[in-house]
């Protein structure tokens, strides 16, 4: 997914007629005079079913005995926060990119399912496709390398402004979550993807989520330090799993599984190349990758499963990839002072992988950085890698 970089702030979508100019008081929508934007057709209404889109400047917390489709965009505001219950499937009207959620910078999103239980966005089409709507968008206040000091970028999707220079900012928890059917692309070079963090803190949990048959990138990290564990991207049509920006984080299991249209398991960027004027960022990406499992098509349909590129260093530990052309493709330019020295960081250390196995890989590495290196200075341990244990951990809320 592309970044604009923008100046300002612009906050879309309309007022919510449930919205409050309370910041202290929650909205619990438990009637049918809470709809929002009149539920998008005539007739008789569910009461139990609610609509949500619009600007929300006070705390929404979603009843477990009521219906919701999303219909618009639906923007937490700073200060506010939306929680979801467990075992909630929140519908999102099929009509493309402008269908999101998104967490502003200084809101929050509480959405803690279970295994049993867990919390799904999805289209409300009868047939639902890839593309039908957004996706889940969280803007927070830590470092991203397209700017500096206490500057923030700008969102592609929704305008919203996110970076700054607290690591340790919170956007919230989500658990057990499921987005299916997202990745609505508003043009050429605005599209959403399943999961989309931009500068969000470490103080955020993400642990167990599944992007499922998504247009777009499944997972990206746009800068910023939030750690996320057992991720799974089922069927991305571009890139599953994907970093710019600077992201620093840690990513702890995950599986990647690609359907017939698809692009990288991982598409890793130092900086964001679509901004343009900022080849020389004051760091780079470098986060730690354990424990993975990739899953391609085969040597003879699938491309790449590993791009490394534009600068981006990282440490990956225990990777298992099967049937791809190429297991690991690096792109950069040679010299440390280059605007892509990403052979270098292979040369210095800071770009390595530790235990992996290739199975039904032609190219184990593809080394387009301009630097000289064996693959044995970039990776080790060949054969040891077990992958991640997806059999156990996904089971139960996960879909394929």
């Amino acid at each position: 997914m592309k970044n604009k970089f923008l100046l300002g702030l612009a906050l879309l979508g309309v007022l919510a007629t449930s919205c409050s100019t309370d910041d202290t008081s929650d909205i619990v929508i438990n009637d049918n005079s809470t709809v929002n934007n009149g539920g998008g057709g005539g007739g008789t209404q569910d009461p139990d079913t609610v609509y949500l889109s619009g600007t929300y400047t006070s705390d929404l917390t979603l009843d477990a005995n009521k219906t919701y489709v999303l219909n618009g965009s639906l923007i937490m505001a700073n200060g506010t926060t939306l929680t979801i219950p467990a075992c909630m499937t929140i519908e999102a009207l099929a009509a493309g990119s402008n269908v999101y959620i998104a967490i502003s910078q200084g809101a929050q999103i509480i959405a803690n399912g279970t295994a049993d239980c867990p919390i799904v966005f999805t289209s409300n089409a009868a047939n639902p496709q890839a593309g039908d709507w957004g996706g889940l968008i969280l803007l927070g206040e830590a470092p991203i390398n397209s700017v500096s000091g206490n500057a923030t970028s700008t969102s592609e999707i929704a305008s919203l402004p996110y970076g700054g220079t607290n690591a340790g900012d919170n956007s919230g928890s989500l658990r057990y979550v499921r987005v299916e059917y997202s990745g609505g692309a508003a043009d050429g070079q605005s599209e959403n993807n399943g999961f989309s963090f931009y500068g969000v803190g470490n103080g955020t949990v993400v642990s167990h989520i599944q992007a499922f048959e998504g247009k777009d990138d499944g997972v990206e990290f746009f800068g910023g330090t939030v750690n996320a564990d057992y991720i799974s991207v089922v069927n991305a049509q571009d890139d599953s799993i994907d970093w710019t920006e600077g992201y620093s984080g840690t990513i702890t299991n995950a599986y990647v599984k690609h359907g017939v249209d698809h692009d990288k398991a991982f598409e890793c960027d130092g900086y964001n190349t679509d901004v343009g004027n900022n080849s020389s960022p004051l760091f780079w990406s470098k986060p730690t990758v354990n424990d993975v499992t990739i899953l391609g098509l085969g040597s003879g349909v699938s491309a790449e499963a590993v791009r490394l590129r534009a600068g981006t260093q990282g440490i990956f530990n225990n990777i298992l990839i099967e049937g791809y052309a190429e297991g690991f493709d690096l792109d950069g330019d040679a010299g440390a002072t280059s605007d892509n020295p990403t052979g270098t960081g292979v040369l210095n250390g800071d770009l390595q992988v530790t235990n992996v196995t290739f199975v039904d890989v032609l190219d184990k590495v593809k080394n387009d950085t301009g630097e000289v290196f064996t693959d044995a200075e970039f990776f080790t341990g060949e054969g040891n890698a077990t992958g991640t244990d997806y059999e156990t951990w996904g089971a139960g809320w996960t879909v394929e």
